[in-house]
């Protein structure tokens, strides 16, 4: 992983520090294998997921459309969200099923404000571990985004953490359950509520 910042916004008139940031990440061409987002003042660059983490991803999508039922939400992946200029690609997340009226005008990606959930599978690298477990924990709350899920194998022989109740003003979510692998958790709000993440999406415990 990649951490990127730009010059203090006053060696160029006019811009500020976000917006520098937004203009460097948009103007960014990167190779096959790379992201880009904009966490917490940064262009984070990182590879995409490995086999096992998208295995992950890809099963708790196809899980959570089963649970909303073709209904009026839908689970997403590979898809930018956007908040005040802050870019997030998380590994699923859940939007109105047409979220055409909530795109950005620029076409860019989603804006946050329709998301009602995002997961992140946390990877095995440092930076990334940091990122998924602090940083985008910040600002996925700062972004009121009522449910953050945090699947985790590197905590222990592996955890599912899932924050509710965000605190915009703070970044902090309020609510926070946190269980082992083998352990169900049940999201607690939001269209995917009583939804339950168990052993079938992450496996069992790791190393036990």
């Amino acid at each position: 992983m990649t951490a990127l910042a730009p010059e203090a916004p006053g060696s160029t008139p006019g811009l500020d520090l976000d917006e520098l940031l937004w203009q460097a990440w948009k103007a960014m061409e990167l190779p096959e294998g790379l992201r880009a987002e904009i966490v917490e003042g940064f262009i984070e660059v990182s590879p995409t997921g490995r086999f096992a983490h998208g295995q992950i991803a890809n099963q708790l999508r196809r899980a959570i459309d089963k649970h909303l039922d073709e209904g009026e939400w839908a689970a997403y992946q590979d898809m930018n969200i956007v908040h005040d200029r802050k870019v997030w690609i998380p590994d699923c997340f859940i939007a109105p099923e047409c979220p055409e009226e909530h795109v950005t005008d620029d076409g860019i990606g989603l804006k946050a404000s329709a998301v009602q959930l995002v997961v992140e599978v946390v990877p095995p690298e440092h930076d990334g571990i940091e990122r998924d477990r602090e940083r985008k924990r910040h600002a996925y709350a700062g972004a009121g985004i009522p449910v953050y899920v945090l699947i985790d194998d590197h905590d222990g022989h592996g955890t599912v953490t899932v924050l509710a109740a965000p605190l915009p003003d703070e970044s902090v979510y309020t609510d926070v359950r946190r269980a082992r692998y083998g352990i169900d958790v049940i999201i607690p709000d939001g269209p995917a509520k009583g939804f339950t993440i168990g052993e079938a999406i992450t496996g069992p415990p790791r190393n036990a």
